[in-house]
């Protein structure tokens, strides 16, 4: 489980977060949605502890996450950022191999090794495993940093759950690939010591995929749940400003926009 407590985060007079509170669980899929502005993006740094609030807490699990040092929050939460910018001429596995760095000094082992190599396999990005990264496509690059951030957390941290933490990470997919992430993202979630939490924009993608919706809107949560509690006209038109058509059949859950 990961928890937020009373988040309040502002810059000058201006509050990005306002006394926010949203539990996640391990084991689900839980997707952070909002119109631009809403504060999806600083909810995610701050679970993360890439800053800290005004006023509330974050625990992972029973434990505040201040209790943590920094390494020991790397061995256990890996995050992708929406922008990630690399200037040096590495391969596509030394990129990998960063997210094992918290778990090693000197030389990797043959276990951060494995890790990686799976990692990639899992995002199909192996076969260009020793390609320079600086001449891969943007949807390239961002699978290649999902190997990255998984190999992170490939193994089940000692005592504790593992986390995984996504901003806005089908940037640069394409729809075939955007679906691919989504189902390896399930299919790491059968690892029941697993919590993640990712913001999208796309809230057919947050219908089919998400087990848990936090739905922000001007920097407050406006609701909380599954699909069909979080994903009604009367939300959608408040955060969008949009009235959605709702179609539901034995596939599942659809929104259109006239």
């Amino acid at each position: 489980m990961l928890t937020a407590k009373n988040i309040t985060y502002q810059i000058g007079r201006k509050k990005l977060l306002d006394d926010v509170s949203v539990e996640f669980e391990t084991g689900k899929l839980n997707l952070i949605i909002g119109p631009n502005g809403a504060g999806k993006s600083t909810l995610i740094k701050i679970l993360c502890q890439q800053i800290k609030p005004q006023q509330g807490e974050v625990f992972y699990g029973t434990k505040n996450a201040k209790e943590y040092s920094v390494l020991q929050l790397a061995q256990m939460r890996s995050v992708l950022s929406q922008n990630i910018e690399l200037a040096f001429p590495l391969t596509v596995k030394e990129v990998v191999m960063m997210g094992r760095y918290p778990h090693f000094t000197g030389i990797a082992t043959q276990q951060d090794v494995v890790a990686c190599n799976e990692a990639m396999q899992l995002f199909d990005v192996w076969d260009m495993a020793n390609r320079n990264y600086m001449t891969l496509s943007g949807g390239e690059k961002q699978r290649v940093h999902f190997s990255r951030v998984t190999a992170q957390i490939w193994y089940p941290a000692k005592d504790n759950c593992r986390y995984l933490m996504l901003d806005e990470p089908l940037t640069f997919l394409d729809v075939h690939y955007q679906f691919h992430f989504m189902h390896k993202i399930i299919e790491l979630l059968q690892n029941s010591d697993i919590t993640v939490v990712g913001v999208v924009h796309d809230l057919n993608l947050a219908a089919k995929f998400a087990d848990h919706i936090v739905l922000l809107n001007q920097a407050k949560v406006l609701a909380s749940g599954n699909k069909e509690e979080v994903l009604i006209k009367q939300h959608i038109k408040t955060a969008y400003q949009l009235e959605p058509v709702v179609h539901r059949d034995k596939e599942g859950m659809y929104l259109f926009f006239e």
